[in-house]
Formats: C-alpha cells, structure tokens, sequence
C-alpha cells in the first residue's frame, strides 16, 4: 500500500480555477469516475470541496505508471501530483465549477482500494433510505449529503455568532438528569453507583436554564442535544439538536424581535435568502379559526369558513344532527375545480376519514349548474348565500366537513393542504414566516381526566387570566409563541412563571399536589425563593430548521447519523443487548425473553 509520505496536499478538488493554470499542485480523494480512452484515461477525482477533472496520458507519464492509472476504480482513494492546464474550449463541462481546468497527473499514489458500492455515489440516486442507511459512511460521500452538513455547519456558526455579538453566554446543562414524566416518555439510564435508581437524559434544558436565570446569567444559548422516547415521523428522531435560549428581565415583544434578527440574518448569511420583517402575527384562537392548524402554512389561501347558519334547520340529517351537539359545518374553497372528476372525489371522501372526519359533503359551482349531495335539501338562495360568504365564483369547488369542531379542523386542515399540492398552488421557494401566540395554557386529556400544560407547566399565564386558573383552566391563555416557517413548527417557547404561589396555583391547575410538585421539581421550586427573575426564552430545534432550509423532507438527510423510524441505527446495530454481566452492575433484570439462534437443520 502507497503513502502521502513526501506528497502534501496543495489544494482541494473543487476549488481550483483557471487562475491556477500553470501550477503544479497535489490532490487527494475518491475516484468519482473513471473512463478509458486508449492511452488516455480521465477521472473525475472527488473531495468533499468538488470534483475536478485528473488526465492521464501514456505518452507523457510512461507505461508502467499508465498502467497503475488502469487500475484505478470507483472509490479508490488517491494522491494526484500533477499540472493544471486550461480546458480546450470544446471540452469546457459547463456543469462542473472546475470545468474550466484539468490536472495532468505527473505521479499517481493508490492509498487504498474499494469494493463496488451496493449504489453509486452520486447524487438524486433512487435507493431505499434503509440501504442508504446501512451503508452511511457512503450516503455521506455524496455531494448533496455533504453539501446539508456543510450547511448545518454554518447555520450553528451564524447562530453562535449572533448571540456572542448579542451578549449570551453559551452554557452547557446536564444530560444525566431527573426524570419528570410530563409529556413525552424519558430515556432512562440506571445508575451503577446508586442500584436501582435512573436517571433521565433530557427533553430540553428547560428547568437548568431557568434557574440560570435565578443565578444571574441574564441571557444563555446553548445548541444542545435532547431525547425523547416516543413514536417517530419524518421530523422526529429520538435524539435531536435545538437552539436553547432563555434571558431575564425581558417582555414577549423583546424576544420575537431578538429572533426576528436571528432568523433573519440566518437566512441572509446561510442561503443567501432576504426575509422581511416584522413577521406576521396571529393569535392562536385565529389561526385555528381561519386554517384549522396552529402552524398554518400562509403561501396559499383556501381558508376555512363557516357555513353552520345557513344549513342549519333543515332535514338533511347529516348537518342537523351534528349542529345540534354542538358541531360545526366548513368548508374550504377550491378555485376553478369544479370540474373535479367523481373518482378524485370518491378518494377525497376516504381521504378526510384519516383524520377522524366520517365523510365529507361538496358544492361545485358548475357552468350548468350547482351540483351537491345535498342539493334536495336546501334551495337555491342558500347556495347562492354560502357562494357569497365564501367569496366563490363560478367554477368553483367546496368542500364539506360536518363534525365535532376539533375533527373539522384538523380533517380540514390537512385536506386543504392536501389540495395545495394537488392544485399546485404551494410554491417550494417561498418562505413565510409567522408568529402564532397567544396559546391556550391547558388542553383537555379524556385519557388522563384532567387538564394538561399545553407546553410545559412553566409557562406564565396571561396576567389576566390568572384569576381563572382554578374556576376556569380552559379559558386561560399562555404567554406563549411559537415560530412558523412554511406551515412547519420551527420553534416555540413563553414567558416563564418567577413566582412560587403561581407555580403552586398552576401545578394544582394540572392536577399536581404539593407533594407530587415537591417530588418532581423541589429543586427548581426552591430556587425560586430566593429571588427569581422575571425570564423568558424559546428553543429553535435545529434538524427541522436546516431540513427546511436545504429543501430536504426529511430531517434524516440533515443528521449524519440518523435513526429510522423504528428508532434503531441499521449500520452500527443499536439498540442492543448487553452482557449479562453488565446488567448484573446495574441491578438489573429484563422481563423480555432472550433471542433464540434458529436450530440448524
């Protein structure tokens, strides 16, 4: 096996250009491409800076190195010295940076050789992501791969830039923690030195940074890694990377400018995309009025609305029924559809049940007339009233689901992002951001019977809402925002409870006794007594907003190392078992029965 020894690298693939014409230069990396030519031999050579373009001619460098560069095969790793020499202008690869230039190979070193790849490393490859994941040390090599980590590099140095200029001070937190099951599950991790005690890695920094706060700090950053065990989406990853921020003596108004700036200059500096600002904002209550989402995606309209009072009364069974418990009618405009074949509507139907919605109803607007499955029931001049309050034409479509308020919502909520796409009316480059605020403070869990933090049990109440946290919890609003990019969640946060008696009233509002609060969070609540600042702050999670930002739908293609969805790592194996000996340390024993190797035949 050949070394770099007295070969040192000059420059990288993709960064010379024809101002270094003339010189000579060493290179170093992966054969991208190889193609014979008789007694020329080209090869793309690959490093992660670019490819250029490495020429290997018989007649100039001899036989017997001629014939090492036959050997030469795809991801072979190589030392080049050679020349740079101008293209002939009828070999110019427009399609390449380097395509201006070619290095003649004067001496070639194979550092190593490669197997065949079970795929080509190149990018847009139609693969399995299973098989992508397998076999990420490769997946890695490819140029676009390379390309989002490069750019999750500069989006954390953007980051760390803005908030050291800003006056923050990054300060790391535990990730051996206490475990305090609200929301989502904990990963827990037993303690050797204390048997059969846990702890928890955690969710988000949010207790440490606090009491930060309570220790003087003012203002903290940290981009730090958290875990949570629950069931995995595209956007999810047991563990993931946010931006945690938290600064004292601040209102709401301060801290979405303050990352109004931050995301502003982000985006300028990482992708060279110019934002507007101020950012849009709208209340929780309209957001869910108008779209049905609390991260409504606003490059497209086709708004939801309220038809109940003019179906209402009748004996169309289907309305009636639910307007009188309490249900809701809406509908959603779909422009110049009403041409809609029946089989797309027949899938529609089957599409809403996938959201809780037991059918869905519609009106087309046709040129020869109104068309619904409940056109009997109503006549004319009610047609023509919801056509006016919900701003129709002619050819036109509604779309009509009739339920409880929080199945229509949601049911419409997704069918109208379903027919954003559809239409065509969704426009990849454009980049809408919005401040949705003014949260609920509690949600109702049927499970559990009781009221639960809507965010976490931090959160400080509206000042006057306070007075209805016992009486009246789902009347209470949260001083509470979060950060919408595209109809995607990018971050979120509040202003924090800095006061015992109202943390108190707000556990006792979920259902959490002074002892259980005391148990969970005794440490925290203590702090508290002794001169708690007023604070606030918010976490950006870092995979989704650089996903977003490389155009990428998933945040797999953002994280080097990844896990499925299943939660597992397919290339190194984990999760799996241990020793019994390990165990053993940790006073542990599992309940799960050890995996049997099959019997050979």
């Amino acid at each position: 096996m050949e070394t770099l020894e007295g070969m040192k690298r000059t420059h990288h693939c993709g960064a010379l250009r024809k101002t270094e014409v003339g010189q000579e230069v060493v290179l170093c990396g992966w054969v991208s491409r190889r193609r014979d030519h008789g007694g020329l031999i080209f090869v793309d050579l690959r490093d992660r800076s670019g490819l250029v373009q490495i020429v290997y001619d018989e007649a100039a460098m001899g036989e017997e190195a001629f014939h090492k560069a036959e050997t030469l095969r795809s991801e072979f790793v190589i030392g080049v010295c050679g020349k740079v020499r101008a293209r002939a202008e009828e070999t110019i690869n427009p399609h390449m940076e380097t395509g201006e230039i070619e290095i003649v190979c004067t001496e070639l070193r194979i550092l190593n050789k490669a197997k065949t790849p079970p795929f080509y490393i190149q990018d847009n490859i139609d693969v399995d992501e299973m098989l992508r994941l397998r076999y990420r040390y490769l997946d890695l090599r490819r140029p676009e791969m390379q390309k989002n980590l490069m750019l999750r590099h500069r989006v954390t140095k953007i980051m760390r830039d803005y908030f050291d200029r800003n006056g923050f001070l990054e300060i790391e937190t535990p990730m051996l923690c206490k475990s305090t099951p609200e929301g989502a599950r904990d990963f827990l991790v037993p303690s050797r030195m204390n048997p059969g005690e846990f702890y928890a890695l955690p969710q988000s920094p949010q207790i440490f940074k606090q009491i930060l706060m309570v220790a003087g700090f003012e203002k903290y950053f940290q981009i730090v890694r958290c875990f949570r065990d629950e069931d995995l989406r595209a956007d999810r990853q047991p563990e993931f990377t946010q931006l945690d921020i938290e600064m004292s003596f601040i209102d709401q108004e301060t801290i979405l400018n303050m990352m109004e700036g931050m995301v502003t200059e982000l985006f300028d500096k990482a992708i060279g995309a110019k934002i507007g600002s101020p950012f849009l904002r709208m209340t929780w209550d309209d957001a869910m009025e108008r779209f049905g989402s609390d991260k409504p995606d606003l490059r497209f309209g086709m708004e939801l609305m309220d038809i109940s009072e003019y179906v209402k009364g009748s004996d169309f069974k289907v309305f009636s029924s639910v307007l009188e418990n309490g249900g809701q009618v809406k509908v959603i405009n779909v422009e110049d559809y009403a041409n809609i074949p029946r089989r797309e509507l027949d899938g529609l139907v089957e599409y809403v049940k996938n959201y809780g919605a037991k059918g869905l109803a519609w009106i087309q607007y046709a040129e020869e007339g109104i068309k619904s499955p409940f056109k009997k029931f109503y006549d004319d001049a009610t047609f023509e009233k919801i056509k006016e309050a919900c701003h129709a034409k002619t050819g036109d479509l509604l779309l009509v689901i009739a339920d409880k308020p929080l199945v229509v919502v949601q049911a419409l909520d997704q069918l109208r992002l379903e027919m954003g796409r559809r239409r065509g009316l969704i426009d990849p480059d454009k980049l809408s951001f919005l401040w949705v605020v003014d949260f609920p403070m509690f949600e109702y869990s049927e499970e559990d019977k009781r009221w639960k933090a809507m965010h976490h049990p931090f959160t400080a109440p509206r000042d006057e809402d306070i007075q209805y946290l016992q009486s009246d919890p789902g009347r209470v609003k949260a001083n509470a925002y979060d950060m919408v990019l595209n109809g995607v969640e990018i971050g979120g946060g509040s202003l924090r409870i800095y006061d015992s008696e109202l943390q108190e009233k707000v556990f006792e509002a979920i259902g959490l006794s002074q002892e259980e609060a005391r148990a969970k969070f005794d440490f925290m609540m203590d702090a508290f007594e002794y001169g708690a600042p007023p604070h606030g702050g918010l976490a950006f999670g870092l995979d989704r907003l650089v996903m977003l930002m490389a155009k990428r739908k998933s945040i797999r293609d953002v994280i080097a190392f990844p896990k499925t969805q299943s939660a597992s790592d397919v290339m190194s194996h984990a999760p799996s078992e241990v020793d019994a000996k390990q165990l053993k340390e940790l006073s542990i024993r599992t309940a799960v029965a050890k995996k049997t190797k099959p019997e050979k035949n």
